[in-house]
């Protein structure tokens, strides 16, 4: 799940089509129409409303079933979900944060993808390996199969680093560290790495990912929040701020990604780590693709290669809908390579298909690099019910640290263990 859809204040739900959304099994109860609920992908919610329609009406054409589409922005998906699989009225089909695979997988309300029904969609073999092992619990049949990809990568900017001397992206972190401090220069309100400090989402992403890079591991004996490894993974992010001073300290209330991709966009920062739809963004703030690079985030020498977790969007179908045959239609039609061209495309996603990488759009420098992260470098969010409740305890603590950081106050090594064993402690009584 993305960290700018997951936080934004974005505006509630919006119906794209006139009249009442159906609700469990009132969807298909004409035989010809479907609910499909949409998270928010693009910029706004009406730009997804843009994109989609079209794409939805000629699957009408094509079926003879009619969609009604219904936006839903992050801040209030997982609710409007919830709601559904506990009163049984909700859509047949929802698109949801990858990460929440396991969680919703439990309430039973979901249709499984055995092997027959994931053939119906185009079978295993349809979707990058990677892509589908957050779907569900490990070894279970999963509730849910890709539909929109995403992985993190290292942005820089390739005037800043010319200027600099710096001719190549950093390859390690200490090398990171280097180009970090070179490229600061707070006299001319530049910092060498911008952040979304206040993002509880990003801050559970990075000491996941910088944590694995440690060598951490999860949920082996209990949860293993205050591990040496994730305790290094940590310090080494909120360092960026605390130490090594190259993130400027009002990035600790950064919570949207406007702000990042403005900074970046606008040469206040040379350096920034986001997931791969940060492409659409900087466009929009009118940087062009040619004006800066893309390469993985760095590793500490000898650490494990995790330059991301595996990102995106998953699609699911209600266990409940009447018109269950359509809902995988639809399913099927929204994993096909001619569509994934064209809705990852319009919202700088990653096809979660090889087969849509033969469109030119997919061919880029850029895209490659993402491609590569998410297929070989990517690994995957705990897949646990409980996997909502370590992004809040860890991703809080880790913004919590960055305030810290932001007002000078001291976060050493043993500040960060004593707050992740406080979290790793509230995780294991359920608080």
């Amino acid at each position: 799940m993305t960290t700018r859809r997951a936080i934004a204040m974005l505006s509630a739900g919006a119906v794209l089509a006139a009249g009442a959304v159906a609700c469990g099994g009132d969807g298909g109860s004409d035989g010809g129409m479907l609910t499909y609920w949409a998270s928010n992908q693009g910029r706004s919610i009406e730009q997804d409303q843009r994109v989609l329609g079209p794409e939805l009406k000629k699957f009408e054409s094509r079926t003879g079933i009619k969609v009604r589409l219904e936006v839903i922005g992050w801040p209030d998906l997982l609710n409007r979900i919830l709601a559904a699989t506990s009163s049984g009225k909700g859509p047949e089909v929802v698109n949801i944060g990858n990460t929440w695979s396991a969680s919703l997988q439990v309430t039973g309300a979901f249709q499984q993808f055995d092997d027959a029904t994931l053939n119906r969609v185009g079978g295993r073999g349809r979707f990058i390996a990677s892509t589908l092992t957050s779907t569900g619990a490990p070894g279970k049949p999963p509730s849910f199969v890709p539909v929109y990809g995403l992985a993190y990568g290292l942005f820089y900017n390739k005037r800043h680093f010319a200027d600099a001397g710096v001719r190549k992206p950093p390859a390690t972190w200490q090398e990171f560290l280097d180009v970090a401090r070179r490229l600061t220069d707070p006299g001319a309100k530049r910092h060498g790495v911008c952040i979304l400090g206040a993002s509880y989402t990003e801050g559970a992403h990075f000491a996941f990912i910088f944590g694995r890079q440690q060598g951490a591991r999860l949920f082996q004996n209990g949860p293993g929040f205050d591990s040496p490894q994730m305790v290094a993974g940590v310090k080494r992010y909120v360092d960026l701020m605390a130490t090594q001073k190259v993130v400027d300290p009002s990035n600790a209330e950064y919570v949207n990604d406007s702000e990042i991709l403005k900074d970046f966009a606008g040469g206040r920062c040379s350096m920034m780590m986001i997931q791969s739809y940060a492409t659409a963004g900087l466009r929009e703030n009118g940087m062009k693709d040619d004006a800066y690079g893309v390469a993985p985030i760095p590793t500490v020498p000898g650490g494990q290669n995790v330059a991301s977790h595996v990102a995106g969007i998953n699609i699911g179908v209600f266990a409940d809908a009447e018109n269950s045959d359509g809902a995988l239609k639809l399913v099927e039609f929204l994993t096909s390579p001619e569509e994934q061209k064209i809705l990852n495309a319009a919202f700088g996603t990653l096809p979660v298909v090889p087969g849509a990488y033969d469109d030119p759009r997919f061919r880029t420098e850029h895209i490659g690099t993402f491609r590569k992260v998410l297929a070989e470098a990517s690994e995957t969010m705990p897949m646990i019910p409980q996997e909502a409740q370590f992004e809040t305890l860890v991703g809080n603590t880790v913004k919590q640290l960055v305030a810290d950081a932001a007002a000078g106050r001291p976060v050493d090594e043993q500040t960060v263990r004593t707050r992740l064993a406080d979290a790793d402690k509230k995780m294991q009584t359920g608080g």
